[in-house]
């Protein structure tokens, strides 16, 4: 497969999975109280919203990125 093909379809990929899931959450561990041997910590889970429009932007660019040719050669 040509590295022009790949460099396209990951953002169409990309694009895809932000639209289906709209987003990721991810565990964050923090530290709270540290006494000798014991220690308590607290985990936050966050959340990071993916807007729409950086979904179809996506999509939008890869699909342009395949429609259009790479390497033109100029006589």
């Amino acid at each position: 497969m040509n590295p022009v093909k790949i460099v396209a379809i990951v953002p169409i990929a990309a694009g895809i999975l932000g639209l289906a899931y709209g987003g990721f959450h991810y565990t964050k561990q923090t530290n709270v109280v540290k006494m000798g041997s014991m220690e308590m910590s607290v985990n936050n889970r966050e959340a990071v919203k993916i807007p729409i429009w950086v979904g179809v932007g996506a999509i939008v660019v890869g699909g342009v990125r395949l429609i259009v040719p790479g390497n033109r050669k100029n006589n």
